[in-house]
């Protein structure tokens, strides 16, 4: 089965590289690691003395705001320690990149090959991992038990039909032995893992609650999402695919007196042409409401990067997509 992942791996990256000649953003996934393990190099080597550091790795933006509280709280209790962070999309990293500064490196993740896993290692020598809720890269996992490197799960959850469960996700399992802690999000998912012969877990709850409620304090204000809402009650959708949208805009278009702010997961320009397409006249791009009688529509997507996190409060109920 190593084997079978191992090839699987290098298969993955080489349709990311056939898919980048016509998406963008798989092109941004290529080019943003060309020469990643020199650019590590130079950026660690600028630190000067040696530092203590401690490796924080998440998927996406999403991901990135549930690993955020402890991200931070870990900043604020060790601050002799260096952060360094990875993400796996572009989504995270171009936001990231130019506006957090609570970490001290922050890089793409070089692909789970043997081979990249040691090079990464080498440089970066973390003293500890932490992983956000699915992340799970077996060759860097292995890596990080052979050099006896502490890795904690956050923000973890399971479901009984999820493959590790099943008869074929044996030797998946066992890789999930090579973790140090697993915080779970709820008493199920440390059922499963009992299951599965892993002890070593505690429920801590979902810490996108913690970053959602510090964002809320905030009350961070945009004058065209306040114009769209006025008295309307408002439905806030975030993160959807389009199973979702299939869902919800049904119920939208049925409904008097609901609006809707809709926060699709990929923000490209087909993909949001496609479901301003499938609304009609009644929905308005957030980048292209400035001069427009916005209280006049139904529905807001919002097109751009950044800002879902701090729209959520204007909303009567909320949806998450996925």
């Amino acid at each position: 089965m190593q084997l079978i992942y191992s090839i699987f791996i290098h298969l993955y990256n080489f349709s990311i590289r056939i898919a980048s000649i016509f998406d963008p953003k798989a092109k941004k996934w290529i080019s943003g690691r060309k020469n990643i393990f020199e650019k590590i190099e130079e950026a660690i080597r600028k630190e000067g003395k040696p530092a203590r550091i401690a490796w924080f790795h998440c998927a996406s933006l999403g991901e990135f705001e549930q690993g955020r509280p402890v991200l931070e709280a870990f900043r604020s209790k060790y601050p002799e320690w260096r952060i360094f962070l990875t993400l796996f999309s572009p989504s995270g990293y171009e936001v990231l990149k130019k506006k957090f500064d609570k970490a001290d490196w922050i890089f793409y993740l070089p692909s789970d090959t043997k081979k990249n896993v040691r090079r990464f290692l080498d440089l970066v020598k973390p003293e500890k991992a932490f992983f956000i809720k699915y992340e799970y890269w077996f060759n860097y996992l292995a890596e990080l038990r052979v050099r006896n490197i502490p890795v904690y799960l956050v923000s973890a959850i399971f479901r009984r039909d999820h493959y590790f469960f099943k008869g074929y996700g044996r030797w998946a399992r066992k890789r999930l032995k090579q973790i140090t802690w697993f915080f779970v999000q709820d008493e199920e998912s440390g059922k499963l893992l009992k299951s599965a012969g892993i002890e070593r877990w505690s429920v801590s709850g979902d810490t996108r609650f913690d970053r959602v409620f510090a964002i809320a304090s905030q009350q961070k204000d945009f004058p065209v999402i306040n114009m769209f809402c006025g008295d309307s009650k408002i439905l806030v959708a975030g993160s959807t695919w389009p199973d979702d949208e299939n869902i919800l805009l049904p119920v939208i278009q049925s409904a008097e007196k609901i609006k809707l702010i809709i926060a699709p997961h990929e923000v490209n320009p087909s993909r949001i042409n496609d479901l301003v397409s499938r609304i009609g006249n009644k929905a308005l791009k957030y980048s292209e409401a400035e001069g427009k009688k916005v209280s006049e529509y139904d529905v807001l997507v919002i097109d751009t990067i950044g800002i879902l996190a701090f729209v959520y409060r204007y909303g009567n109920a909320a949806y998450i997509g996925g």
